[in-house]
């Protein structure tokens, strides 16, 4: 994709995330009903109606691109240009009345994520970043900290079900130990943390493209590495993640190797 259009994606994303931003501020004060989907995890009105305004502004900037969005499915084909969305990730917290959720749109073209936009209305953040242009929050350009030894590392999980089941929970046990300090922010906030160099690992299970696409590339353009567990790449199947400052997640990645 040459510049301009990047631009002009890039542009078109976070007046999306905007959109639904206001989606989100609307429902959050009224309150909603919650349904269960069939795979038991909540969904409500300010979710579908999120995702129907993002659409149309994707849509709208760039037609030539599918949307694959977590409330109504692939809208096109794979490959290609194509839009990820979750309009409101961390709908669990939306629910309890928490603000640790967020609206996150990623650009994937081929097999590479290209743009990402990570927007968390009440908690009160946004940062985007796109390929070859730094990782930026709230206009102002942020980058990982320098931290290069386990022993000064601040370590954040989430979503870790996974790991209590296999052979890498010792492991992760041990890497606990030697790390400075430990953390649970989940969600969006932890990667946004890493991102502007607030802590220096980010390790999660039972996660789905959708939720950290967007992160993935803000991390990345912000010196950052973010991979799998297990070191590998992302792609639309990915249910993992290990993210740090490049000294940390080598480190990370030796020890939880099985």
């Amino acid at each position: 994709m040459d510049s301009a259009t990047l631009a002009q994606a890039l542009a078109a994303a976070k007046e999306a995330a905007a959109a639904a931003g206001e989606v989100i501020r609307h429902y959050w004060q009224q309150g909603v009903a919650v349904e269960l989907k069939e795979d038991a995890t909540p969904v409500t009105i300010a979710d579908r109606e999120a995702e129907q305004a993002i659409r149309k502004i994707l849509q709208a900037a760039l037609p030539q691109a599918s949307i694959y969005g977590e409330e109504y499915g692939l809208d096109g084909e794979r490959g290609g240009l194509m839009w990820l969305v979750d309009p409101l990730d961390g709908t669990k917290s939306f629910v309890r009345r928490t603000p640790f959720f967020s609206t996150q749109i990623a650009l994937m073209e081929g097999n590479e994520l290209i743009l990402g936009v990570s927007s968390a209305p009440i908690y009160g953040e946004v940062m985007w970043a796109s390929a070859g242009g730094g990782a930026w929050m709230d206009g102002v350009r942020v980058q990982v900290a320098g931290t290069s030894a386990m022993a000064q590392a601040s370590v954040s999980t989430g979503n870790v079900k996974t790991l209590t089941s296999d052979a890498r929970w010792d492991a992760l046990g041990a890497l606990i130990r030697d790390s400075n300090r430990i953390r649970g922010y989940g969600d969006f906030c932890h990667y946004h943390l890493l991102a502007r160099g607030g802590l220096d690992l980010v390790i999660e299970s039972d996660v789905n493209i959708l939720d950290i696409a967007a992160l993935a590339v803000i991390v990345r353009e912000a010196g950052g590495v973010f991979t799998e567990l297990d070191g590998a790449p992302l792609t639309l199947d990915t249910r993992s993640v290990l993210a740090g400052t490049p000294a940390i997640h080598a480190q990370a990645l030796q020890r939880l190797r099985l």
